[in-house]
């Protein structure tokens, strides 16, 4: 059996490295190659083109980075047309991989993509896009099979891969840590810095023993941030946010894919994010869930606390988080817990099965 494989960005790699180790397991005779990053290529995956090729950071990078990255997917496209293989995986970076998945299923290839885009939440209409160019669609949570299935598109659950790496915490004791986790974003770390900032020395009044720290996912800011912080007793790091979150009694996070980490972990958090003006009057209008974090949309629930917009503010972020500070948070990290069952899956085991026995049909 030949598959193709379509990695475009570092987290794409670690999560199909899984895939591409579980797919040997069952059929180690299976060929597997494509856009591979190291850790692909470490799993036993041919590299045709290697994932820096198209992993970019920002508008501007893409923007550059554009002329080469079409030239690229048109490789990859005409490589697969003139070498079919018994299936082509898209994994993740739907921008990229959908259009790669989309000419090769018309020249008869089944495509499967895992990672479903948030269209359950919201630019629902990209759904057409998607029937157009997936076959099979791998879902990391339940609810996003019941949207496909209502818009007649073939989708599995298998779980989130992330299940099986993060563990939530035992006989936690509180120690007064709390971590900051302004995004990874530009926008969103100046955006909220400052009022992380102002919730630091509001806190700090109410209670001068909690400890601060500030983790980064990259290097990309961390001189803006060190200049901002460097006077005020925050502890900086940067790629080690699940060594920190452990160790907080709780975390203020920016919303998006970390608040799902931090609850598979079992920490309390608060949830925060501001836009522009436009830019939240813009998604205001097109989003169709009632709640931004993860934790909240699994659960359909109000667990975490979310503060948006205007109410990210220091003030408001200081009072939400001291009362988390203060509490007997047993109830909340026990409904936590609960995502972490529901969505350990085997998914990358359970990923390889339905790929395998797809490509089979």
């Amino acid at each position: 059996m030949k598959i193709a494989i379509s990695a475009a960005e570092t987290s794409g790699d670690l999560i199909a490295s899984a895939i591409v180790k579980s797919l040997l397991e069952y059929q180690p005779d299976c060929q597997i190659e494509g856009l591979v990053g190291d850790k692909m290529s470490d799993a036993g995956c041919q590299r045709l083109w290697h994932i820096d090729q198209a992993n970019v950071m920002g508008l501007s990078e893409v923007v550059n980075k554009l002329p080469s990255l079409l030239r690229l997917r048109n490789s990859i496209v005409k490589y697969f047309s003139e070498n079919k293989p018994d299936v082509f995986i898209g994994v993740d970076s739907p921008d990229f991989n959908f259009k790669i998945e989309q000419k090769l299923k018309q020249r008869g290839v089944k495509t499967v993509h895992f990672i479903s885009p948030s269209v359950w939440a919201w630019r629902s209409n990209r759904i057409k896009k998607i029937k157009a160019s997936t076959d099979l669609m791998l879902c990391l949570f339940p609810f996003e099979v019941d949207f496909y299935e209502k818009h007649g598109q073939k989708a599995l659950f298998v779980g989130h891969p992330l299940t099986e790496k993060l563990q939530p915490r035992q006989n936690y004791k509180p120690s007064k840590k709390v971590l900051l986790m302004p995004g990874s974003r530009e926008a969103e770390i100046k955006s909220l810095l400052p009022e992380l900032l102002s919730t630091v020395n509001l806190m700090r009044e109410q209670d001068s023993k909690i400890q601060f720290s500030l983790a980064l996912a990259n290097n990309h800011f961390k001189e803006w941030v060190e200049d901002r912080i460097h006077k005020l007793g925050i502890e900086l790091s940067v790629g080690d946010a699940h060594e920190q979150i452990v160790k907080s009694d709780l975390v203020i996070v920016a919303s998006g894919t970390a608040t799902l980490e931090i609850a598979m972990l079992g920490v309390p958090m608060v949830v925060i994010y501001k836009l522009s003006g436009v830019s939240y009057q813009i998604v205001k209008r097109l989003l169709r869930t009632k709640f931004i974090s993860l934790p909240n949309v699994i659960l359909g629930k109000e667990v975490v606390p979310e503060l948006i917009q205007e109410s990210a503010n220091g003030k408001n972020i200081a009072n939400v988080a001291m009362q988390i500070i203060v509490s007997d948070n047993s109830k909340l990290v026990s409904e936590l817990r609960k995502i972490h069952s529901q969505l350990h899956q085997e998914s990358s085991a359970q990923s390889a099965k339905a790929i395998l026995e797809f490509a089979n049909e």
